[in-house]
């Protein structure tokens, strides 16, 4: 299946998402300590690399758009077979590699490769899982919706303009057998939330195609191939349109709530993290979480203003908002002052000078998003632009909406989220991942905890370090104190709004509890207003993994004591960021064993 359209779990990042399968236990990772003691000294490397090369070679032939977006283009203008065929193709390599790397004997693989393949086997064991647990092309409509994704195409300059256009024709020529095939694959009866985030992202595909494509290719100047694009682009927009009408009138009225996966289902998705605790455990885990969060919450704002109620403190910091002509403009105002004050404190290492582009969210990709860090490929070479999306308000949009949305762009809250998609989170981690020695396997596979789990932590580590006084880069100089308190009051609140993920997540999955009472969740926990918590809480039904910010964050602090206390006097907080960074992006349990000594430690990831 192809990942980055129909994984349950991260929209927002091009990666595999690791999650077990198939009913198997996923396999033991060891530690730094036990890899070495049981170094066989590579004599199954080489079988083991064979089947890595074959598997990566057909996993981005079947997956081309996920290959141009690495970087790799070895297929640029093809586009994925969404015949059920095509799936069942993908869906049947996928468990022969699994036997295949099932039936290894790893004790034969040197260290290194051992760690390359528990990434790899659980990556696979991922895909199988998709296929046989969720049946994704069958159940949710929102991947052929967006399926027609070309934004790469024109976004990114690793081509002659011209040839790009030829891609981009191709693709667009393939709406007819896209929308085909999903009427054909659907289920009669999908859920409501999958159903209606669908028709968005067609909609927003549609506009894209007609106004935003349009304009970016207005300097083409070849008249036979605009022709050819325009007659493309003329059927796509007829198809994507037909398909949400088709969606509007055969699907929307019989749509039900029947999203949830299940107990089993969910226990499965926390095993490819190598996490073994119960829903209902985790479950108790985020309730205690968030009642301590929110009494931090409640202790900050009454430093701020004692006389009022903490949710009024936070509302008052809410309205010191851009408006909505000053959204990105406002945006990238701090994002260099952020960008140096890791440099002046040796937070982390910076691998390169590149600064991130602040631009609008994709029409076609709002229905989905808040904000998102759109890296280049950790292969591409010649296309190396990296874009913060902020999603803006829509024209369309009554006066009280658009100001409910950008409450949650608060000045204080703006720079929170900029250190989590930037500034040391997204961006830099991917500076990393591109600078490291990962393999080709560590560099395309990747967790749901690490990378949201990562971006979250830097959140509050940046505060703890001092981000958010007077200078914002001078910490030293504590005069400003009630910014200080604010920038703790909004990263608290996206503390919340990430644990409140983590206990809806389990509710809705686990517990049945419905989209109302999720939405009324998000209101009463993380204090959210109606429009966005409606979006956190739909998310929710097609997104189970996004618990992995807080468990993944959680994990992080775990594994940062853990590294403290084996390297004593040699501990910094650099070494640690570094060391995090330089190993791909696993499953944390993975990186324990990387990083830890002692395998009992690093066997404990809670």
């Amino acid at each position: 299946m192809p990942k980055h359209i129909f994984s349950l779990c991260l929209l927002t990042t091009l990666v595999a998402t690791a999650l077990t399968g198939c009913g198997q236990k996923a396999n033991a990772p060891q530690s730094a300590a036990q890899t070495a003691a049981g170094d066989s000294g590579a004599a199954g490397d080489s079988a083991y690399q064979k089947i890595a090369d074959g598997y990566i070679a057909k996993f981005l032939a079947f997956n081309p758009g996920y290959a141009t977006a690495l970087g790799i283009h070895d297929n640029d203008g093809k586009i994925y077979d969404y015949t059920r065929a095509g799936f069942e193709a993908e869906y049947a390599f996928d468990k022969e590699t699994l036997a295949a790397l099932t039936s290894m004997d790893t004790a034969k693989l040197s260290a290194a490769m051992r760690y390359d393949y528990q990434v790899l086997r659980n990556a696979v064991q991922s895909s199988v899982y998709r296929f046989e647990d969720f049946q994704a092309y069958r159940k949710n409509p929102m991947g052929y919706a967006g399926a027609l994704d070309v934004n790469i195409y024109i976004k990114r300059d690793f081509a002659p303009l011209e040839t790009r256009v030829r891609y981009i024709t191709s693709i667009l020529n393939e709406a007819p057998k896209v929308f085909a095939a999903a009427k054909a694959n659907l289920d009669d009866t999908l859920a409501k939330p999958f159903v209606e985030t669908a028709i968005q992202i067609a909609e927003g595909s549609a506009a894209f195609l007609g106004k935003d494509l349009v304009a970016a290719l207005k300097d083409v100047k070849n008249d036979t191939l605009m022709t050819a694009f325009k007659a493309a682009s003329s059927t796509a927009i007829r198809e994507i349109k037909d398909f949400a009408a088709y969606l509007k009138k055969e699907k929307l009225p019989k749509a039900t709530a029947n999203y949830a996966a299940g107990k089993e289902k969910y226990q499965r998705m926390l095993e490819g993290e190598f996490i073994t605790l119960s829903p209902e455990k985790i479950l108790e885990l985020g309730l205690a979480e968030l009642k301590k969060e929110q009494d931090v919450f409640a202790a900050t704002a009454r430093k701020i203003d004692s006389t009022k109620k903490p949710i009024d403190v936070f509302k008052a910091i809410q309205k010191d908002h851009p408006t909505a002509e000053g959204l990105i403009p406002d945006t990238k105002k701090n994002l260099e002052a952020i960008r140096q004050f890791l440099v002046d404190k040796k937070i982390i290492t910076l691998p390169s000078e590149v600064r991130v582009r602040v631009e609008e969210t994709p029409q076609y990709a709002r229905a989905t998003s808040f904000a998102s860090m759109d890296t280049p490929g950790p292969f591409e070479m010649k296309a190396t632009e990296a874009y913060y999306y902020v999603t803006p308000t829509e024209k369309e949009w009554t006066a009280k909406r658009k100001d409910e949305w950008l409450t949650a762009f608060n000045f204080y809250t703006t720079d929170v989220v900029s250190i989590h998609e930037a500034y040391p989170g997204h961006y830099v981690q991917f500076l990393h991942l591109n600078a490291s020695p990962a393999t080709k396997v560590q560099k395309i596979f990747g967790s749901y905890a690490f990378i949201e789990g990562w971006a979250h932590y830097t959140e509050k580590m940046l505060l703890d370090e001092g981000f958010g006084y007077n200078s914002l880069v001078d910490s030293s100089n504590h005069t400003d104190t009630l910014t200080a308190l604010k920038y703790r009051l909004a990263q608290s609140d996206e503390a919340l709004l990430r644990l409140c993920r983590l206990c809806v997540s389990v509710k809705t999955h686990c517990e049945g509890m419905s989209l109302d009472d999720a939405i009324k969740f998000f209101v009463d926990n993380c204090y959210y207003e109606g429009a966005p918590a409606r979006q956190e809480a739909v998310r929710g039904t097609f997104d189970p993994g996004y618990l992995y910010y807080t468990l993944g964050k959680l994990q992080i602090l775990k594994l940062r004591e853990d590294f403290k206390t084996q390297e004593g006097s040699n501990y910094s907080l650099q070494k640690f960021h570094d060391a995090m960074l330089k190993s791909g992006m696993p499953p944390i349990r993975l990186l324990r064993g990387m990083m830890l000594k002692d395998n009992a430690i690093a066997n404990d990831i809670l």
